[in-house]
């Protein structure tokens, strides 16, 4: 029998998804439409239909998400929906001050801060919690150093071709380099709201059996749950996170088509080489950090880092702010007769 907690993890784990995606919209789509290669119509077409198809591909990181953060047989369905419910306010604050915050890190910081009020600290699994941080202290720099030193070569490399005829190479690259961004996005991204309601499936059929088989080997994402987050994520890429498009594709850096070739293909491949192998990653980070990366390879001056600094601060107060928020939701779902 579906309960009504299990309807709204599922309700608000799209919710998420369609924020998400107009959140990090701004990542596959802000450099392409920056440089003029694609106008932002043919954008948002061209990187929704790669959302969707990246959502399908792989299931490492809803793995993590759904049975390694914490162990599901001391969870109720609460902790789930505590998790799906704060993350998105976060993320609408941040947009709404054209902030490209990680909604990766709202949502596992709100469910860790759900886990810790629903079943205390050792519910926590170590392992699920180092990949978290792993990748919350990788995704900025790994994204500023290989979009720096891309930049550097590729600067190197054609230094003795034709500026009209680089830009028209550039242009027919950054199709490829802003196609890879956009797989990434949909299958690092949309993998956490499938491991969420995935986790919450597995919570509830834990609860009615009386077998007591491990978690990691009933850990599965049902082919529904793919399609729904894969069309979701989708949708919310197609509406777009304007504001925050205009910070990452002039405000931060005015990037030339070389520089958006470099920044999608650094942060493509720090995405992809943490996503396979269960490492949640923030895609907005990562681009963040490659296009600050490109950016200062033209010298420090061209970087506006003040643009920058208001970037960090949203990454350095997501964590605690979403962990005490899912904690305080977690509460109030208990007081409310939500199991």
């Amino acid at each position: 029998m579906i309960t009504l907690t299990l309807v709204l993890i599922i309700i608000f784990a799209l919710i998420y998804d369609l924020a998400n995606g107009w959140n990090d919209a701004a990542g596959a789509i802000a450099t392409v439409i920056s440089t003029r290669v694609l106008s932002p119509l043919k954008a948002i077409i061209f990187c929704s239909a790669l959302n969707f198809c990246g959502a399908l591909f792989s299931s490492e990181v809803a793995k993590t998400v759904g049975s390694e953060i914490a162990s599901p047989e001391q969870l109720t369905l609460s902790t789930f929906l505590a998790a799906v419910m704060m993350a998105p306010l976060w993320i609408n604050v941040c947009a709404r001050r054209g902030l490209p915050t990680s909604c990766s890190h709202a949502l596992l910081g709100s469910l860790i801060g759900s886990v810790i009020a629903s079943a205390g600290v050792d519910a926590l699994k170590a392992h699920g919690i180092q990949k978290i941080f792993f990748g919350v202290m990788i995704c900025p720099p790994a994204g500023f150093i290989l979009g720096h030193g891309l930049a550097r070569l590729i600067t190197w490399g054609f230094k003795n071709v034709n500026p009209k005829a680089g830009s028209v190479i550039f242009g027919k690259l950054q199709l490829v380099s802003a196609g890879a961004m956009a797989f990434a996005h949909g299958t690092g991204d949309a993998q956490k709201s499938m491991g969420i309601i995935s986790g919450a499936l597995m919570v509830k059929a834990l609860s009615e059996s009386v077998h007591t088989a491990s978690a990691s080997a009933q850990f599965q994402v049902p082919f529904w749950v793919r399609i729904a987050c894969a069309v979701t994520i989708a949708v919310g890429t197609s509406v777009g996170g304007w504001k925050i498009i205009r910070t990452l594709g002039s405000r931060l850096v005015h990037l030339r088509r070389y520089q958006g070739f470099a920044a999608e293909t650094a942060a493509a491949a720090t995405i992809m080489a943490n996503t396979l192998v269960g490492i949640p990653i923030s895609t907005t980070h990562s681009i963040t950090g490659a296009i600050l990366g490109v950016g200062a390879a033209r010298g420090a001056k061209m970087v506006r880092w003040g643009v920058g600094k208001k970037i960090v601060y949203a990454w350095v107060v997501t964590f605690p702010v979403c962990i005490v928020g899912g904690a305080v939701i977690h509460k109030l779902l208990m007081l409310s007769g939500l199991r």
